[in-house]
């Protein structure tokens, strides 16, 4: 794993990324006698070497328009403010939101920050923020999986999204063949992903139970050298890699063949035609060895899997 990035900020970036209060989230918390709430999955991040190499990622600049999922205390969102950004900040407690809406009065009247009080799942992309943008969260660990389906799968896609996930998810999302999910291929496909650096348990007031660690994810462009399926043939894609990672222990000839409305020889012949051993697990192949097959299999009808 990356260790934490050099205080230098973000490879390309070469504006005054501002410098964070290292106080400021333990003092807020006490001051104002806030406490994270579990029914939300909250954990405050408090540890400032961390908030601020966030903020260094992100690379905050004039020009930019940055969507926080989660904005908590608002200590990010000042540092992405004070970069130049502009910020469409999203929080789902009431709390917090207020209390952002009162902090931050000056940069909400000035029209740099917008601020709004819902669930980022409920919200229109389109319509919250303008294109083109990216996305800076620290998102709740029950939701990481409809977040990253909502920003990469339906656009307007963000064009950089630095996230604060589990970090076994974190892993899991940016892993080589050989140690592939159903959501490592989905996110892959749509984008290349890069562990940044592990997140420790004490960073968090309170400490959660796992250690976290931040992704940064580049949506691919579909027309670039990586060109991928037409949307209305995607459905077809996960059809098949899904049926696949139903028996992930399970060889693929078989598990394809009971998954899927084929019999065993169109599955052998459509592995043999896309150069995929079908003795191999689902886990090991790559996005591009997961196009080729879906590719190879043909026409699927549309009756349920066997």
């Amino acid at each position: 794993m990356n260790d934490l990035p050099p205080k230098g900020g973000a490879a390309g970036h070469r504006g005054r990324v501002p410098r964070l209060d290292p106080l400021a989230v333990r003092r807020q918390l006490r001051e104002e006698g806030l406490k994270a709430r579990h029914s939300l999955s909250q954990n405050f991040l408090a540890d400032p070497d961390v908030l601020q190499s966030i903020l260094e990622l992100a690379a905050p600049e004039p020009g930019r328009r940055i969507l926080e999922v989660g904005p908590g205390l608002g200590i990010l969102t000042g540092g992405l403010l004070e970069g130049g950004a502009d910020v469409t900040a999203v929080e789902l407690d009431r709390r917090l939101a207020e209390r952002l809406a009162r902090t931050r009065a000056d940069a909400i009247g000035g029209g740099a920050l917008k601020l709004i009080h819902g669930d980022i799942l409920d919200q229109e992309i389109s319509t919250l923020i303008e294109a083109p943008y990216e996305v800076v969260a620290n998102v709740p660990y029950h939701i990481t999986s409809p977040i990253l389906h909502r920003f990469l799968g339906t656009p307007p896609r963000p064009e950089r999204l630095i996230l604060m996930l589990q970090r076994e998810v974190a892993e899991r999302i940016s892993a080589a063949p050989g140690a592939m999910s159903y959501l490592s291929v989905f996110v892959q496909y749509h984008a290349a992903v890069r562990l940044a650096f592990v997140v420790p348990r004490d960073a968090f007031e309170p400490a959660p139970e796992v250690e976290s660690a931040v992704v940064e994810i580049r949506p691919l462009d579909p027309s670039g050298e990586n060109p991928r399926l037409a949307a209305g043939d995607e459905d077809g894609l996960w059809r098949v890699v899904q049926a696949g990672f139903r028996e992930r222990r399970k060889k693929l000839h078989n598990v394809l063949s009971r998954q899927l409305p084929l019999s065993g020889a169109e599955v052998e012949a459509a592995l043999s035609g896309a150069g995929i051993d079908g003795n191999r697990r689902p886990q090991t192949l790559s996005v591009d060895e997961w196009l080729g097959l879906r590719i190879a299999l043909g026409p699927l009808s549309g009756g349920t899997p066997r």
